[in-house]
């Protein structure tokens, strides 16, 4: 029997249009898969009991309900032949899997494992979640094999490894076994190490029965292919979505790049001589002596994100009315189909953060220009919706474009499809479906302009802005508040550690002392050299 096999691929290695066609052939959700294999066995059922014509060969074809791929393969504890069975599917909140499970008849090993069938995200994404109740440990993780595991509170990670499909109860629950295993053994041989682990097994036992809440785990995956399931009642910090950019190292590990920065700024620069900035082009100017011109599009070689190819990023200037002039960069990869766009901002950092809120009470309020930066935190209290900052990046549209932007990555998150009219959320509890379909008609809604809401915009760094459509005088629908940044917001931002007063006199203090310890050295060095002195008597 001839088995097809699945593997990774890499966003340039097909196009998007084979790409899809490729996976609706081969990976459906677990509740399609398991409809037509109802719908199979009564087709089946119906034709066995049907006579079939004499002459007729494919009256009953069984092969036609196999859902799972079975696969004769060798066991590596006896060595002996067993069976690993395969099966396709995709779930929510994830992509594309391979289920597998190996079964050895004479040793009876058995053993079960996930890995991702999906190609390698753009960008990497970094989970946080906070519990604080117990319906918190029914939520469902997906860790990849590329994917770091952490619990924050107790430092402890998990590297990467063997893909999982499980809740956070079920990698808490692994954890605690693989801590405790030979713990007796370590008593005796190594009494400090046992006493180390078994404090740390204490406090996650304490974790796990609800006695130390809240605390924090985390995901990182470079290739973006690990999750952890939302909930619509998270708000706040609670639940944390980030995407980012791969380093050089990372993309080296997924076979993506080179693990040296020098090596693939180099690569980038021979590979894309092609690609001439335009201030170069028009005015024989370098970049850094050039002035940028508001208005004007200029177009400088880059490297993509996704597959690590060079490729193009254009950046154009632009002033907003009664605002600041931000900068619009926006980055084509034809290599892999990688776009993206970003709004930055420029300007000193302030000294204080801005709050902006916005009354939406008519259409007409839907098509206002609205800055969202990378700072910036998001929410609309009505529709119960939290953004917190780095999840969208930097938006320059209008509150109807966000809502919407905002709606298609949640869907998208959610039931693992963008069309709101997919059939999917199959594995998803009744009423948590319900929440989430409640959530979605209400965003829906409210983009349309069906319903009052209010659009709230806090940034610490005050970048973001909404367009005053009574300008120059105030907007009755607009309130503007600055505030003091708190000392996390501080921290996040890297402001602590910026000291712009009095940096030069601390660097001479560290230029005179680096001085001083020179020449002490310098001169325990020459009373090393110098030959010891010879005291003549008489």
């Amino acid at each position: 029997m001839e088995h097809s096999t699945s593997k990774r691929v890499h966003p340039q290695s097909e196009s998007p249009l084979n790409s899809d066609t490729a996976h609706m052939d081969s990976f459906e959700d677990i509740g399609e898969k398991v409809e037509k294999m109802f719908i199979s066995q009564m087709d089946f059922d119906q034709r066995k009991e049907t006579p079939s014509p004499p002459g007729n060969n494919d009256a009953i074809d069984e092969d036609q309900q196999q859902v799972v791929d079975e696969i004769e393969s060798l066991c590596m504890n006896c060595h002996e032949n067993g069976t690993t069975r395969l099966l396709l599917t995709k779930i929510p909140f994830f992509r594309e899997i391979i289920l597998m499970s190996f079964y050895c008849p004479h040793c009876r090993l058995q053993n079960t494992e996930i890995q991702s069938a999906g190609e390698i995200q753009q960008r990497g994404t970094r989970y946080t979640l906070k519990l604080d109740r117990n319906d918190d440990f029914e939520r469902q993780l997906v860790k990849s094999d590329t994917c770091i595991f952490r619990i924050e509170d107790l430092d402890l990670e998990i590297p990467a490894g063997r893909g999982l499909l499980t809740n956070v109860e079920g990698i808490l629950v692994m954890v605690l076994k693989d801590l405790e295993e030979k713990q007796p053994e370590r008593k005796r041989a190594f009494p400090e190490l046992y006493t180390s682990i078994d404090q740390i097994v204490q406090k996650l036992i304490k974790m796990m029965n609800g006695c130390s809440f809240p605390f924090c785990i985390s995901l990182d995956d470079p290739a973006g292919n690990s999750s952890i399931e939302p909930s619509p009642s998270d708000f706040g910090t609670k639940y944390i979505r980030v995407d980012y950019a791969r380093t050089a190292e990372q993309n080296a590990a997924l076979s993506l790049g080179y693990a040296d920065e020098e090596t693939a700024e180099n690569a980038t620069l021979g590979a894309s001589a092609h690609v001439v900035p335009k201030l170069q082009e028009d005015k024989g100017e370098g970049l850094e002596d050039a002035e940028i011109v508001e208005g004007e599009v200029y177009t400088f070689p880059s490297t993509c994100p996704g597959c690590t190819k060079p490729c193009s990023t254009h950046m154009k200037m632009m002033d907003i009315p009664h605002f600041k002039q931000v900068v619009i960069m926006s980055t084509n990869c034809d290599h892999c189909g990688y776009r993206t766009n970003e709004v930055k901002t420029g300007g000193e950092v302030p000294e204080r953060g801005r709050c902006i809120t916005l009354e939406v009470k008519q259409t007409n309020d839907l098509t206002r220009d609205i800055l969202k930066s990378e700072s910036c935190a998001f929410s609309c209290p009505e529709l119960g919706l939290d953004i917190q900052p780095g999840t969208l990046g930097g938006r320059f549209t209008t509150v109807e474009g966000l809502l919407i932007q905002v709606g298609d990555d949640l869907h998208a998150q959610v039931f693992d499809t963008v069309s709101k009219d997919a059939a999917s959320g199959d594995s998803m509890a009744v009423e948590r479906k319900k929440k989430w379909f409640d959530f979605f008609t209400n965003l829906e809604l409210a983009t349309k302009g069906g319903m009052q809401f209010t659009v709230v915009l806090r940034d610490p760094l005050a970048s973001s802005y909404v367009q005053n459509l009574c300008a120059p005088d105030p907007d009755p629908q607009i309130k503007i508040e600055d505030y003091e940044r708190t000392e996390e917001e501080e921290e996040d931002l890297g402001l602590k550690d910026i000291k712009t007063e009095g940096y030069a006199e601390d660097h001479a203090k560290d230029v005179a002392g680096l001085a001083n310890v020179d020449h002490v050295q310098q001169i325990a060095e020459g009373a090393t050299d110098d030959p010891p002195s010879s005291n003549g008597g008489p």
